[in-house]
């Protein structure tokens, strides 16, 4: 490629149409209102398909639902997971790193088979078909990214600025919250934005604890794609993609790439 005039911008072309190419061909779908073979754009625009969206009564309901339980589950997974990074990456203790380990161990088993022996457990519970064990199970797609990221982050900070504020007379909370959080933030943010994306799409768990009384967007969506309405299926994945792209505007503040690459060892 470096050896031909335009290799470079052909390898640009290239990645950006397999990368951009689906998504812009789903919000196109998504306000189109006629689209036929051989024509490259929608012969007819509208917003036809969203208005029949939103006038049913059994789409508003998943939407309310999965921020719900998007929103609860990666909120209540960084409070319980991010002070566990900070314990894996500052004390040491019998069995830290197989401990650690085993947040890897549990994502190489498949997630339909450990959810099917969650709901045998939650079916005696009273927890299936229930929002709150809905929500316990999703947190299990956030904990990797939880744990993992902001531990491999706050190794990253050098102990020297904590013990220097120590010296100065600071107390332990003053010095994780002016010093050491600043620092991890940004790999925090990115283990947010990344748990809350996961736990959004996530259709495993809801299809078999939430079921038949809780439905997701990606299970209303399933069902839309076997009734093969191309039109309302992409409206369903833009609604699907806007919480997670305004998510990731407001976590630019945060998220840096020296900070994201922190997070991740690198």
């Amino acid at each position: 490629m470096k050896r031909t005039p335009f290799g470079g911008l052909i390898l640009l072309v290239s990645m950006g149409l397999a990368m951009l190419g689906p998504i812009v061909t789903v919000i196109l779908w998504a306000f189109a209102v006629k689209w036929r073979y051989p024509h490259l754009l929608p012969t007819e625009w509208g917003l036809k398909y969203w208005f029949a969206m939103f006038g049913r009564e059994t789409v508003i309901t998943p939407i309310l639902t999965s921020l719900a339980l998007t929103s609860i589950a990666t909120t209540t997974a960084a409070l319980i997971c991010w002070p566990a990074a900070y314990a894996f990456a500052r004390l040491k203790f019998p069995g830290r790193q197989l401990l650690l380990f085993s947040f890897i161990a549990a994502q190489a088993v498949p997630k339909f088979a450990l959810f099917v022996s969650i709901a045998v457990i939650f079916l005696k519970l009273g927890l299936v078909g229930n929002f709150w064990g809905v929500v316990v199970v999703q947190m299990l797609s956030a904990v990797l990214f939880m744990i993992w990221i902001p531990t491999a982050a706050f190794r990253g900070i050098p102990p020297a600025l904590e013990e220097a504020a120590f010296d100065l007379g600071a107390s332990r909370l003053r010095v994780f919250v002016l010093i050491t959080l600043p620092q991890a933030m940004p790999a925090l943010a990115a283990s947010y934005v990344l748990a809350f994306v996961s736990i959004l799409f996530e259709v495993d768990s809801a299809l078999l604890i939430g079921a038949p009384t809780i439905t997701t967007m990606p299970l209303l969506l399933m069902t839309l794609s076997a009734q093969i309405i191309v039109q309302e299926a992409a409206v369903l994945c833009v609604l699907i993609w806007v919480p997670c792209a305004v998510l990731l505007l407001l976590s630019r503040r945060f998220m840096t790439a020296r900070g994201i690459a922190q997070g991740f060892g690198a």
